[in-house]
């Protein structure tokens, strides 16, 4: 009974902060599936990631239909994610959680930290550092990425990375995408967005269908808590228009910075 009420009550509460943030959100699915089920990370890790792969689908279906997802670059990546993304699961189900909710407590800190930097900056209205040109650029006659060694070599090790970690800690890997095609293209928000969402959809997509069929997939909770994720990015996306983007970041990095702080004392206690 508690399964029926509660999951997709955090679902909905995942949701919501996917649909203002981006693919933010996800990370937290963890710690409080953690929290919420005293399930060990292991286990809510391919619970998390069935929700990020039914958000994420939808979210990149939608960028799809907009002509605004770079689909080959995306396909790329998951490649690559898909290929680490069981060797991260295998050394999930054999790792301790201790260390495990410490690493997972480290990233959280990470993203945290980062996120309220770059939106205070955001806010104060400072412009970004000009550095060279990224190896991944946008022919504007076309609208397509200009393929070469560099470009590949960059992206191959952002979809490898994010995919190892997908499946370690039941993260989707929006915190390494994101920042990756930043950095590495020159493409506008909005692709990188919806790419990264259709990464982040086939790569959790895969973890979790590894997940159920090796049989460490509680239906009982990842059916309720996909499915009040969906409706809460659904809420979400409404909620974005009225409500000013650095500061609902700022206010997210704060409680993920809380999440990892709780996380690091569950472990010390």
């Amino acid at each position: 009974m508690e399964h029926i009420l509660l999951a997709p009550a955090l679902g909905m509460f995942i949701g919501v902060l996917m649909g203002l943030t981006g693919a933010g959100g996800g990370i937290l699915s963890v710690p409080l599936l953690v929290f919420a089920f005293h399930m060990p990370i292991a286990d809510a890790g391919p619970i998390a990631l069935t929700a990020i792969a039914l958000s994420a689908g939808v979210g990149a279906l939608i960028g799809l239909y907009s002509k605004v997802l770079r689909y080959k670059a995306a396909m790329f990546m998951a490649g690559f994610g898909l290929l680490l993304s069981p060797l991260g699961l295998w050394v999930a189900q054999r790792a301790p959680n201790t260390p495990m909710l410490l690493i997972f407590s480290a990233v959280l800190i990470y993203v945290s930290s980062k996120m309220f930097i770059q939106a205070t900056q955001t806010i104060a209205g400072k412009p970004p550092v000009l550095t060279k040109p990224p190896p991944c650029q946008l022919d504007l006659s076309i609208g397509k990425l200009i393929w070469t060694v560099p470009c590949a070599r960059s992206l191959m090790l952002a979809g490898a990375c994010a995919g190892f970690l997908s499946g370690l800690l039941g993260v989707g890997g929006g915190f390494i995408i994101v920042p990756s095609l930043k950095k590495f293209t020159d493409l506008p928000m909005k692709a990188i967005v919806a790419t990264s969402l259709g990464v982040l959809a086939i790569v959790s997509a895969g973890g979790a269908a590894i997940s159920l069929v090796s049989g460490t997939l509680d239906l009982s909770i990842a059916i309720p808590f996909s499915g009040g994720s969906l409706i809460g990015l659904l809420i979400g996306k409404i909620l974005e228009r009225k409500m000013s983007g650095p500061r609902v970041q700022q206010i997210f990095s704060i409680f993920t910075f809380l999440v990892a702080i709780s996380l690091i004392y569950k472990c010390a206690t």
